[in-house]
Protein backbone atom coordinates (compact mmCIF):
# COMPACT_ATOMS: atom_id res chain seq x y z
CA UNK A 1 0.00 0.00 0.00
CA UNK A 2 2.85 2.36 0.86
CA UNK A 3 4.44 1.93 -2.59
CA UNK A 4 1.15 2.87 -4.27
CA UNK A 5 0.86 6.08 -2.27
CA UNK A 6 4.50 6.93 -3.05
CA UNK A 7 3.75 6.32 -6.72
CA UNK A 8 0.67 8.59 -6.56
CA UNK A 9 2.71 11.36 -4.90
CA UNK A 10 5.47 10.99 -7.52
CA UNK A 11 2.94 11.07 -10.35
CA UNK A 12 1.26 14.15 -8.88
CA UNK A 13 4.59 15.96 -8.52
CA UNK A 14 5.52 15.07 -12.11
CA UNK A 15 2.20 16.36 -13.44
CA UNK A 16 2.51 19.54 -11.38
CA UNK A 17 6.02 20.15 -12.68
CA UNK A 18 4.84 19.60 -16.25
CA UNK A 19 2.02 22.09 -15.79
CA UNK A 20 4.43 24.69 -14.49
CA UNK A 21 7.00 24.16 -17.23
CA UNK A 22 7.40 27.15 -19.48
CA UNK A 23 6.20 26.34 -22.99
CA UNK A 24 8.76 26.66 -25.77
CA UNK A 25 6.74 29.51 -27.32
CA UNK A 26 7.05 31.57 -24.11
CA UNK A 27 10.85 31.31 -23.92
CA UNK A 28 12.65 34.39 -25.08
CA UNK A 29 16.39 34.63 -25.39
CA UNK A 30 17.12 37.99 -23.76
CA UNK A 31 20.65 37.87 -25.17
CA UNK A 32 19.42 38.60 -28.70
CA UNK A 33 18.92 42.36 -28.95
CA UNK A 34 18.12 43.79 -32.37
CA UNK A 35 20.71 44.86 -34.89
CA UNK A 36 21.44 48.54 -34.47
CA UNK A 37 21.44 49.31 -38.17
CA UNK A 38 19.63 52.58 -38.82
CA UNK A 39 16.48 52.02 -40.85
CA UNK A 40 16.00 54.47 -43.75
CA UNK A 41 12.58 55.78 -42.73
CA UNK A 42 13.29 56.20 -39.00
CA UNK A 43 17.05 56.51 -38.65
CA UNK A 44 16.69 54.13 -35.68
CA UNK A 45 17.06 50.36 -35.24
CA UNK A 46 13.35 49.78 -35.85
CA UNK A 47 11.13 50.37 -38.86
CA UNK A 48 8.12 52.67 -38.93
CA UNK A 49 5.89 49.58 -39.04
CA UNK A 50 7.53 48.15 -35.91
CA UNK A 51 7.13 51.47 -34.11
CA UNK A 52 3.45 51.71 -35.10
CA UNK A 53 2.75 48.10 -34.08
CA UNK A 54 4.61 48.77 -30.81
CA UNK A 55 2.54 51.88 -30.09
CA UNK A 56 -0.62 49.82 -30.59
CA UNK A 57 0.64 47.08 -28.26
CA UNK A 58 1.70 49.77 -25.77
CA UNK A 59 -1.78 51.32 -25.90
CA UNK A 60 -3.39 47.92 -25.34
CA UNK A 61 -1.12 46.62 -22.56
CA UNK A 62 1.03 49.37 -21.06
CA UNK A 63 -0.74 52.72 -21.29
CA UNK A 64 -3.10 51.91 -18.44
CA UNK A 65 -0.08 52.30 -16.11
CA UNK A 66 2.55 54.19 -18.12
CA UNK A 67 0.08 56.67 -19.57
CA UNK A 68 -0.99 57.60 -23.04
CA UNK A 69 2.07 58.40 -25.16
CA UNK A 70 4.24 56.86 -22.41
CA UNK A 71 4.11 59.94 -20.15
CA UNK A 72 4.04 57.88 -16.91
CA UNK A 73 2.58 58.99 -13.60
CA UNK A 74 3.07 62.44 -12.10
CA UNK A 75 5.07 61.52 -9.02
CA UNK A 76 6.95 58.49 -10.34
CA UNK A 77 10.10 59.25 -8.31
CA UNK A 78 8.36 58.91 -4.95
CA UNK A 79 7.65 55.43 -3.58
CA UNK A 80 4.04 54.58 -2.74
CA UNK A 81 2.93 53.77 0.82
CA UNK A 82 4.02 50.17 0.14
CA UNK A 83 7.55 51.33 -0.75
CA UNK A 84 7.27 50.58 -4.45
CA UNK A 85 7.70 53.09 -7.23
CA UNK A 86 4.82 54.02 -9.53
CA UNK A 87 5.16 53.58 -13.31
CA UNK A 88 7.73 55.97 -14.77
CA UNK A 89 7.45 57.74 -18.11
CA UNK A 90 8.86 55.74 -21.01
CA UNK A 91 8.90 58.69 -23.40
CA UNK A 92 12.56 59.55 -22.82
CA UNK A 93 11.95 61.96 -19.94
CA UNK A 94 12.73 59.44 -17.17
CA UNK A 95 15.34 56.76 -16.63
CA UNK A 96 14.29 54.04 -19.12
CA UNK A 97 16.67 55.38 -21.75
CA UNK A 98 19.58 54.71 -19.37
CA UNK A 99 18.96 50.97 -19.66
CA UNK A 100 20.35 48.69 -22.37
CA UNK A 101 17.90 46.92 -24.64
CA UNK A 102 18.44 43.65 -22.76
CA UNK A 103 17.38 45.26 -19.45
CA UNK A 104 14.28 46.77 -21.05
CA UNK A 105 13.40 43.36 -22.46
CA UNK A 106 14.03 41.59 -19.14
CA UNK A 107 11.83 44.03 -17.19
CA UNK A 108 9.00 43.49 -19.67
CA UNK A 109 9.45 39.72 -19.44
CA UNK A 110 9.87 39.38 -15.69
CA UNK A 111 8.22 42.50 -14.29
CA UNK A 112 9.50 45.47 -12.38
CA UNK A 113 9.90 44.03 -8.88
CA UNK A 114 13.67 43.74 -9.27
CA UNK A 115 13.82 47.47 -10.06
CA UNK A 116 11.59 48.43 -7.10
CA UNK A 117 8.39 48.72 -9.12
CA UNK A 118 5.09 46.93 -9.43
CA UNK A 119 5.02 46.20 -13.16
CA UNK A 120 3.67 42.72 -13.86
CA UNK A 121 5.63 40.18 -15.83
CA UNK A 122 4.54 39.83 -19.45
CA UNK A 123 6.34 36.52 -20.06
CA UNK A 124 3.91 34.13 -21.73
CA UNK A 125 1.55 36.95 -22.70
CA UNK A 126 3.81 38.84 -25.10
CA UNK A 127 6.16 36.99 -27.42
CA UNK A 128 9.63 38.08 -28.54
CA UNK A 129 8.32 40.04 -31.53
CA UNK A 130 5.68 41.79 -29.38
CA UNK A 131 8.35 42.86 -26.90
CA UNK A 132 10.61 44.08 -29.68
CA UNK A 133 7.72 46.14 -31.04
CA UNK A 134 6.74 47.52 -27.63
CA UNK A 135 10.30 48.73 -27.10
CA UNK A 136 10.31 50.25 -30.59
CA UNK A 137 6.97 51.85 -29.79
CA UNK A 138 8.04 53.63 -26.63
CA UNK A 139 11.46 54.48 -28.03
CA UNK A 140 9.68 56.20 -30.90
CA UNK A 141 8.52 58.79 -28.35
CA UNK A 142 12.13 59.55 -27.37
CA UNK A 143 13.62 62.81 -28.60
CA UNK A 144 16.40 62.32 -31.15
CA UNK A 145 19.14 63.46 -28.76
CA UNK A 146 17.99 60.99 -26.08
CA UNK A 147 17.85 58.15 -28.60
CA UNK A 148 21.36 58.96 -29.87
CA UNK A 149 22.80 58.89 -26.34
CA UNK A 150 21.06 55.54 -25.72
CA UNK A 151 22.35 54.20 -29.04
CA UNK A 152 25.93 55.22 -28.27
CA UNK A 153 25.76 53.50 -24.87
CA UNK A 154 24.15 50.44 -26.41
CA UNK A 155 26.88 50.17 -29.04
CA UNK A 156 29.59 50.49 -26.37
CA UNK A 157 28.00 47.68 -24.34
CA UNK A 158 27.96 45.20 -27.22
Amino acid sequence: MRSISNWVVLLGMTLLAACNAEPESARIDAAQPPELTAQPETGRWYTQQEAQAGRQLFAAHCAVCHGRNAVGTLDWRTPNANGQYPPPPLNGSAHAWHHPYEVLQRVILDGGALMGGTMPAWRGRLDAEDIRQVIAGFQSYWPEQTYQIWLEREQQNR
